[in-house]
C-alpha cells in the first residue's frame, strides 16, 4: 500500500501544481519575500555572538564598545526589514489565496455546469456543492498561511543548519542524526494522514448530501413525523466525521510526543558534547550561546512542521478531488460534435433510427426504437410507469446519447451536433416547474434573457401569468421564494409556460404538463399550451390519456420498445395495448371522487371514430 501511495504523491503535487501554475509569478514573489524575511530572523542570535565575543570581549579580554551601537542598529534594521517583509508577503499570499479559491470556485462551477446528466444522475447536489466550496479552501494552506509557516520554517532551519555547521560540525552531525530520525517518522505520518484526509473530504460531501436533501424535503420529513429518523442519519454521519478526525488527533499527537522526545534528546547532547568542547577550549561560550540559539531557530520548524503538514496534506487530498471533477470530460468536448444548427432556423423535423439505450450494461431500457415526429405535429408517448418514456424525453433533449442508432434533427446526426446551438431550440414544460428563488419576471426570462419587454409580456398574457401576479403588490416583481414555493403547483406551471414561450422554440416538450393540477387550473394552462404548441414539433408524456386524443401519432411504450402506434381512433379500434390503458383508466376515474370535468367517460361516438369530439391538447394542424 505504501508503495502505491508514493506513486500517487508526486501525481497529487503535479495536479495541485496544474490548478496553481497560472499564479507562478505572485507565488515566487511571495517566496522571495519570504527568504528575506527568515534571513532577517537569524540576525539576532548572529548579533548576540559578536556581542559576547568583541563588545564583551569573552575570549580575548578585550573590550570594543564601538560595536554596540552597530550590533543594535543592526538588530532594528533587520527587525524594520522583517516586519515589512512579513506584512508584504501576508498581504501578497493570503489575498492571493483568495483570489485563487474564489477563481477556482467559478471555474469548477462553470465546468461542473457543462458536464452530462448522467455526472449529476451519479453525484448528490450536496456532493458538488462541497466540491465547489469546500474542497477547494485548501489552497488557503498551500498560498497563504500555510506556505508562509512551512516555506519559512524550512527556509529558517537551513539558514541556521548551515550557521550550525560553521559552529561545530560534530555537534551539528549528531543532532542530525536524530532528525533525520524524527524525518522519516513525518514521512511515515503523512502517508497515513492523507487517505484519513481525503477520506474526511468524502465523508463531508456525503453528509452535506442528505442534509441538503432533508432540508429541501423538510414538508415530507415533516409529514411522515421522520425528524427523528433525519436527525438519527445525520448523527451517524457527523459521528463518522468525528471518528475520522480523531484519528487524524491521534496521529498527529503520537508525532507531537516524539518530536518533544527529539528536542529532549537533542538537547542532552549539546549540553554534553558543548560542555566537553567548552572545557577542551575548541568552543567559546560565546559560539556555545550562539549555537543553541540557533539549534532552536532549526529545531522548532521542524516541529511545527507536523501541523502545518497535516493542513497542507488536507489541502492536497481537497485539490485533488477539485482535479478528478476538473477531469470529467464535458458534453461538448466531443470532438463529434462540430456542426452548429442554425440559430431559430430549425424545421424540427425528429427522427429515431433503430435507438437503443442503457443506463447500466447489459440492462436496456429502450430497444431499437424507430419513429418519425414531422415538423408541426404532435408525438404522445405512452405507456406504464418505467416503460421508458422519460428516457425518450431524455434523449430528444440530448441528455443522454444512444447506445446504437441514430436521432436525426433535420437529417443531421443529434450526436454530431453542438448541444447548445440544439437546446437554444428546444423548450421542455415539466410536470413539477423548477423556479429559481428569484422574482416572476426573472424566471420568465431565465429561457431567453436577451428578450424585450414586450416579449415578456406578451408571454405573461398568453400564459395568463398576469390573472395571479396582478393580485400582488409588487406584481411580476414578486419574490417566489426556493423552487417557487410562495406560489400555487397552477402559478408555477404557468410560469413555466412563459418561460417556454419567451423562448420560442422550434421542438416542445410537454412532460406531464398539466397532471397534477386542478380542472380550474388545467384549463387556464391548457390555452397557454394551446398557443405554445402552434407550429412546433411536440412531444407530449400523459397518464391521463383523454388529454392526447387529437395527437397526430401516439406511440404505446412498454419495456424500452414500441408496441403499437397511431392515432387515438386507430389504436382504440386496434383493441390493443393502447385500448386497455384507456378502458382501465376510465373505469378507475368512474370510481374516483374528481372535481367537476376532471372526469373524462368516453363516449361512444369516439369509438366509432368520430374525429370532431372536443379536445384538451390541439391539433397540430391549427
Amino acid at each position: 500500500m505504501a508503495k502505491i501511495e508514493l506513486k500517487q504523491l508526486p501525481t497529487s503535487m503535479s495536479r495541485v501544481w496544474s490548478i496553481l501554475r497560472p499564479y507562478r509569478g505572485m507565488l515566487l514573489a511571495g517566496l522571495l519575500l519570504i527568504i528575506i524575511n527568515r534571513a532577517c530572523v537569524l540576525v539576532i542570535p548572529v548579533s548576540t555572538y559578536f556581542l559576547i565575543h568583541n563588545v564583551i570581549g569573552e575570549t580575548t579580554g578585550k573590550h570594543d564598545p564601538r560595536m554596540l551601537p552597530w550590533i543594535v542598529i543592526a538588530v532594528l534594521a533587520a527587525t524594520a526589514i522583517q516586519a515589512l517583509a512579513a506584512f508584504t508577503v501576508t498581504q501578497l499570499l493570503s489575498k492571493a489565496a483568495w483570489r485563487i479559491i474564489t477563481d477556482l470556485r467559478i471555474q469548477v462551477q462553470k465546468h461542473i455546469g457543462k458536464l452530462p446528466v448522467a455526472y449529476y444522475d451519479a453525484n448528490r447536489t450536496g456532493t458538488l456543492v462541497s466540491r465547489i466550496m469546500t474542497d477547494v479552501e485548501g489552497v488557503r494552506n498551500l498560498v497563504g498561511a500555510g506556505l508562509i509557516d512551512f516555506a519559512g520554517g524550512l527556509l529558517t532551519a537551513l539558514f541556521a543548519l548551515i550557521m550550525l555547521l560553521v559552529l561545530s560540525p560534530k555537534i551539528t552531525g549528531v543532532a542530525m542524526v536524530f532528525m533525520g530520525c524524527f524525518c522519516l517518522i513525518l514521512r511515515k505520518v503523512f502517508r497515513f494522514i492523507r487517505p484519513i484526509a481525503k477520506e474526511r473530504g468524502s465523508i463531508t460531501a456525503e453528509v452535506t448530501g442528505r442534509l441538503t436533501e432533508s432540508l429541501g424535503g423538510v414538508r415530507v420529513v415533516k409529514i411522515y413525523r421522520a425528524e427523528d429518523r433525519e436527525s438519527a442519519v445525520f448523527s451517524a454521519g457527523v459521528h463518522r466525521l468525528l471518528d475520522n478526525v480523531l484519528r487524524a488527533i491521534t496521529t498527529t499527537s503520537y508525532t507531537t510526543m516524539a518530536s518533544t522526545g527529539m528536542i529532549g534528546v537533542i538537547a542532552a547532547v549539546v549540553i554534553y558534547s558543548g560542555g566537553r568542547q567548552m572545557l577542551g577550549h575548541s568552543l567559546t561560550v560565546a559560539g556555545y550561546v550562539t549555537y543553541t540559539m540557533l539549534l532552536a531557530y532549526m529545531v522548532q520548524p521542524m516541529v511545527q512542521v507536523v501541523s502545518i503538514g497535516t493542513q497542507i496534506t488536507e489541502a492536497i487530498a481537497g485539490l485533488d478531488r477539485t482535479h478528478e471533477v476538473l477531469s470529467e470530460v464535458p458534453e461538448e468536448a466531443d470532438p463529434n460534435r462540430a456542426v452548429t444548427l442554425p440559430e431559430r432556423a430549425i424545421a424540427g423535423d425528429i427522427r429515431f433510427e433503430n435507438v437503443s439505450f442503457s443506463y447500466v450494461e447489459d440492462k436496456p431500457v429502450l430497444r431499437n426504437i424507430s419513429f418519425a415526429a414531422a415538423p408541426g405535429t404532435v408525438t404522445a408517448l405512452v405507456g406504464s410507469s418505467g416503460s421508458g418514456k422519460s428516457t425518450m424525453i431524455g434523449l430528444i433533449c440530448g441528455f443522454h446519447a444512444p447506445a446504437s442508432g441514430r436521432i436525426l434533427v433535420d437529417g443531421t446526426d443529434l450526436g454530431s451536433v453542438v448541444l447548445s446551438s440544439y437546446r437554444s431550440q428546444l423548450g421542455v414544460v415539466l410536470q413539477e416547474s423548477f423556479l429559481f428563488d428569484g422574482t416572476i419576471r426573472d424566471n420568465i426570462a431565465f429561457s431567453r434573457p436577451d428578450a424585450t419587454e414586450e416579449e415578456v409580456m406578451n408571454a405573461v398574457r398568453i400564459a395568463r401569468v398576469d390573472e395571479f401576479a396582478d393580485r400582488f403588490p409588487e406584481g411580476l416583481e414578486t419574490i417566489v421564494g426556493e423552487r417557487g414555493i410562495k406560489l400555487s403547483g397552477g402559478q408555477r406551471q404557468r410560469i413555466s409556460i412563459a418561460r417556454a414561450i419567451v423562448a420560442d422554440p422550434r421542438v416542445l416538450v410537454l412532460d406531464e404538463a398539466t397532471s397534477s393540477l386542478d380542472s380550474e387550473s388545467e384549463a387556464l394552462i391548457q390555452q397557454g399550451l394551446d398557443y405554445l404548441m402552434r407550429s412546433r414539433t411536440t412531444f407530449v408524456i400523459a397518464h391521463r390519456l383523454s388529454t392526447i386524443r387529437r395527437a397526430d401519432q401516439i406511440l404505446v411504450i412498454e419495456s424500452g420498445e414500441i408496441v403499437e402506434r397511431g392515432s387515438h381512433v386507430e389504436l382504440l379500434c386496434a383493441q390493443g395495448r393502447y385500448n386497455d390503458l384507456y378502458t382501465r383508466q376510465h373505469a378507475i376515474e368512474s370510481n374516483l371522487f374528481l372535481a367537476p370535468g376532471e372526469g373524462d367517460v368516453v363516449p361512444e361516438a369516439e369509438k366509432d371514430g368520430d374525429a370532431s369530439l372536443e379536445v384538451s391538447l390541439p391539433s397540430s394542424r391549427v
